[in-house]
Parts: structure tokens; sequence; C-alpha cells
């Protein structure tokens, strides 16, 4: 993998580049589609290339080895030919959702103990365990096994786990290096930075993963319930210490505000369940504002979706049709939602890109900010 830096904005630490993988290659800044268990929720792959546009998509290595478990995806030749996706695909290790799990599981030096969402049985997922997972589901970036700590730990706690997961860090490298993949093409691991709210631990998170030299790293732990502009703190914290020829991750993250600030802080990759959940409860991030289209309002507007045009979607389809489906409870409408948002999202990301090049994205990302954010 290969991450080859084009441009960078005069008035914002924002950036531009191409993150070239086996699979192809990726334009950053990016939003990646998350489809959890080999699927983005309601979406198919030929609207997610075709109509979406996405480059890359995420799965998780928690719920896929759950379900349908490494035996089938290696069988299948990965997750890339089991699910019919052609382009990069990145992992989260399935630490954040090991540790959702709460009394459902114990964290110890070896790694977590936890029971199955699904039947309860009893697992094991150790650094080793987890890369070699990863490594059978065939992603192309695969990410390091950590602790993903409650947003509002003191102290203590945040220093006692950043340790743990700079220990399993070093277990995740040795482990990975000593590997080989299994389908032929290239995979990368991102260590993930730690540290909470706390500057210093940030600080010696970062430092250590670059010790490490990986071929991109990732930010984890904000958007779990700290102040937005405490979020952008952490990442200014780390970013002043990643590299800047490699790729920066941050992870879960978030509303397209988040996204264009983080943008404008030197982030180039984001995912977030927000534009398929969302939409799923009837919220469409459009171009000229939030929509809610379970409101009365659009009971009897026949305009489209979003005069934009970003996707078939919005121009195919009316808002009152639209909410008919959602007061329905028809599953075409959680598809419609969830085909509009991702596309608004990818077309967020190309805008963005596109203004760091013409040298003006301070001045777009206020308008944009202004505009998008507004309730319709």
């Amino acid at each position: 993998m290969k991450y080859t830096l084009l441009a960078t904005d005069k008035n914002s630490d924002a950036r531009c580049g191409v993150l070239t993988t086996d699979h192809g290659n990726i334009e950053t800044p990016i939003f990646m589609p998350v489809g959890t268990v080999g699927t983005v929720k309601a979406v198919h792959a030929r609207e997610l290339k075709e109509d979406i546009r996405a480059q890359i998509i995420l799965g998780n290595t928690y719920h896929l080895y759950l379900r349908p478990g490494t035996g089938i995806l290696e069988a299948a030749g990965g997750l890339h030919k089991f699910n019919s996706w052609d382009r990069p695909i990145l992992t989260d290790s399935g630490g954040f959702q090991v540790f959702s799990l709460g009394d459902c599981r114990k964290i110890t030096e070896e790694g977590v103990v936890f029971r199955s969402h699904i039947d309860g049985s009893k697992h094991l997922f150790t650094p080793e365990n987890v890369m070699d997972i990863q490594r059978k589901i065939g992603a192309d970036i695969v990410m390091a096994f950590d602790e993903c700590p409650p947003g509002q730990s003191d102290y203590g706690y945040a220093k006692k786990s950043l340790e743990l997961t700079q220990r399993w860090l070093e277990r995740c490298v040795k482990q990975f290096d000593g590997t080989e993949p299994l389908y032929g093409y290239h995979q990368s691991l991102f260590p993930i930075v730690q540290g909470c709210v706390y500057k210093d631990l940030r600080e010696r998170a970062a430092e250590h993963a670059v010790a490490l030299d990986r071929e991109g790293y990732a930010i984890g732990g904000l958007a779990v319930g700290e102040e937005a502009d405490t979020m952008y703190e952490m990442i200014q914290v780390v970013n002043r210490i990643l590299p800047q020829d490699k790729p920066r991750y941050l992870m879960g993250v978030g509303t397209p505000e988040n996204i264009l600030e983080a943008i404008s802080l030197g982030v180039d990759m984001f995912d977030c369940v927000m534009p398929t959940r969302n939409g799923r409860n009837g919220m469409l991030f459009t171009t000229e504002g939030v929509i809610n289209i379970k409101n009365k309002k659009w009971e009897s507007d026949f305009s489209p979706i979003d005069p934009a045009g970003l996707s078939f979607a919005d121009t195919d389809y009316s808002k009152a049709y639209l909410r008919h489906l959602i007061k329905a409870d028809e599953i075409l409408g959680l598809q419609i939602c969830s085909i509009h948002n991702l596309s608004f999202y990818l077309w967020l990301v190309r805008e963005a890109r596109q203004h760091i090049l013409a040298g003006d994205f301070v001045e777009w990302k206020i308008r944009t900010i202004k505009k998008v954010t507004r309730r319709l």
C-alpha cells in the first residue's frame, strides 16, 4: 500500500491524496460506508459502486468471526469473493464491539474473554488471533486489537488502558509481520491511537504508534460522548505527531460538520453508521439541509428528495413518496434513505477534495456547514 500526498490547503491542515491498494486506488479525503457483517445495510454492491461511488467499505472482525465464521470466509476466498466487492475493504478489529458487551466480557493481559451476543457462547480474542482472523477475512487494511475505554474514563483508568493497548499493539505487529496474506494481495496493519481526552496520553500513544512504522494510523476512542471541541483538540494533538506521508483514519466519525472540521485538521479517512442508521429512521442529509421525512410537512411535497441529484433515488422519487414508504414501514423506504445518505456523504468528501485542490477549502467549508446542518 502506498499513500501519495497531492495537495495541502494553505489556510488549514486539510490535504488530499491517493491511497494505492491491490484492489484499487482510494482518493482522499474519503468516507467509508460501514458494512459490519459483510453488507452495507439495505444496499447492493452495484449501488455502492455505480451510484454511491464508494471506493472502500468496512467490515467488522467481531461480527464476521461469529457469522458466517472464518471457515466460510476462507473457503470463499476471503470477504471480497464472499460479498462480491472488488474494491478495497478495511476491517475494524472488533475491539469496540467486544468492549461494548459490558458484563459479557472480561479483560486480561492475554486478551478478552467474551460471550457472543447471538447465542451466549464463550470466546477469546487476543492480539494474535485477531490478526489471524483478519488475515482470513482478507481486508486490505486491518486494525490493531485495542481496548476502547469509555469516553468519560478518569485519568488513571485511561493510562492503564493505554498501556495495555500499547502492549497489545506490539503483539499485533509481531503476529502480523510473522504471517503472510492468504489470498495473494497485500494487507496493511494500522495501529489505533487511544488516550481518551488526555493530551499527554494521546501524545504518548501517537509517538509509540509512529515508532512502529506502519503504513497508516487510526485515531480511536473519540466521538464517544466528549464535546466536539475536545474531539478536535485531540485530533490536533495526534496529527502533530503522525507522519505527513501516511494516511490518518478517524474512527466512527461522524456528522457532516464533524467530517469537514476533521478534514481541516488533516484527517484523510472516515467511517460512521450515521448515514445508514439515521436514514433507516427517516433522517436525510441533503445539500439543502437536514430533513426528517416523517414530518407531515413532506406529505404532499412532490419535489425531488435532493435537487442536486446525488443519486438516482434523489430524482426518481419525491419527498412525498418517500414519506409514504417510511410511514408504511416499506423496506424500499429504508433502501432509498440509505442510498441517498451515503451518496451525500461521498459527495461531501469529493467536494472537499476539489476545494482543497482549488485552494478555497476553508471558505467552502464554512458555507457548506451552515447550509447542510440547517433543519428543513
